[in-house]
């Protein structure tokens, strides 16, 4: 008999080939629609009146396809997932099923619910956006930095090992305190932490339309910041040489110099970084509201409420677009800040 490792593996390759799903490791879920924070950068929070939230029925209906799909890892998104007065109970119903879970966090209210992060939450990815000013000034929430702070050290005291990682989107209003970042990181005692650009082109995280230029430009460094910009990116390599080499970033520098190349590529110095993605054939993201898509920032493509995710996935619409889909040409791809590129030999457990 195959072993289970291999006929997942072997599942993978199908998948990468056919264009159907016949294994999907990972399912990016989003419990709730709205945000605790008003970050410059996002507008999920603009429509924080208009309430969508995932049910207890909408998961346990997702259950049939993501056994068939070996779905290995449930990464809950928002929004704020905690937010979700179910949001445990929805990672009852997950872990049950020997579901890994991850949660991305503000953080702001971590520390109240610490005891069931650790019995419900495999590992922690919170959003770090600066030291305690820059950090408070990008998230609108005065203390924003102070809760999550205590809650990440909350955490640690009471689970020394728990993982828990940062996520930052690096900016024109964060890039000079990128090293106060760093530090502020290793204060709270963060695991590792990553960096990514903004995404100012798409019309992912709420936005009705993709930002047109002059709000672009309240995130995008100014053109004379650029060589700045570069400036700091090429002293953390030397400064933070030992944080690179032992992956507490989690980044490469030459990832980090992607960093410059993708804002430098708005201002027509250099092509947007190349990006090896396979996101829409090993993973998909479910909204608030039942709506599926191949990722983040591509159309959906049904819902839940309508059909299996099996259904969904694997109706001549979604299988066309994966074998039409070149991501080294897609506009959408080609600027895209969040690229997943999953090989069927890795292991998410």
């Amino acid at each position: 008999m195959i072993g289970q490792g291999l006929f997942h593996t072997l599942q993978r390759y199908r998948t990468l080939h056919t264009d159907r799903i016949s294994v999907l490791p990972i399912v990016i879920l989003m419990p709730h629609s709205a945000c605790n924070c008003r970050c410059v950068m996002c507008d999920i929070w603009k429509d924080n009146k208009n309430l969508k939230q995932l049910t207890v029925k909408d998961v346990e209906a997702l259950l049939n396809s993501l056994k068939k799909f070996g779905t290995q890892q449930i990464v809950m998104s928002g929004g704020e997932a905690l937010l979700n007065v179910h949001f445990f109970t929805l990672c009852r119903i997950l872990k049950e099923q020997n579901i890994k879970i991850t949660l991305l966090s503000t953080g702001l209210s971590i520390k109240k619910h610490a005891v069931e992060l650790l019995k419900w939450v495999d590992d922690l990815i919170v959003s770090l956006d600066g030291d305690e000013k820059v950090h408070d000034l990008i998230r609108d929430i005065p203390g924003a930095f102070r809760k999550l702070k205590e809650g990440v050290e909350h955490i640690r005291e009471l689970a020394p090992e728990y993982r828990i990682t940062s996520r930052t989107v690096i900016h024109r209003l964060n890039f000079q305190n990128w090293p106060a970042i760093i530090e502020a990181g290793k204060q709270m005692g963060l695991n590792q932490m990553s960096f990514l650009p903004a995404d100012v082109s798409s019309q992912a995280f709420n936005r009705p339309t993709a930002w047109s230029e002059p709000k672009q430009h309240e995130i995008l460094p100014e053109e004379s910041q650029l060589p700045l910009f570069q400036e700091v990116i090429n002293q953390l390599p030397v400064q933070y040489r030992s944080d690179f080499a032992d992956r507490f970033i989690a980044e490469s520098p030459t990832k980090i110099q992607d960093i410059y190349r993708y804002y430098a590529a708005f201002y027509g110095y250099n092509d947007f970084p190349f990006k090896k993605c396979n996101a829409p054939w090993v993973s998909t993201v479910i909204e608030a509201d039942g709506s599926v898509r191949p990722c983040f920032f591509h159309e959906a493509i049904g819902t839940i409420r309508e059909q299996s995710l099996e259904e969904i996935l694997n109706n001549k619409a979604a299988v066309d677009f994966r074998k039409t889909l070149n991501v080294s040409t897609n506009a959408t791809c080609v600027k895209c800040v969040c690229s997943l590129n999953l090989s069927p030999f890795a292991k998410l457990n």
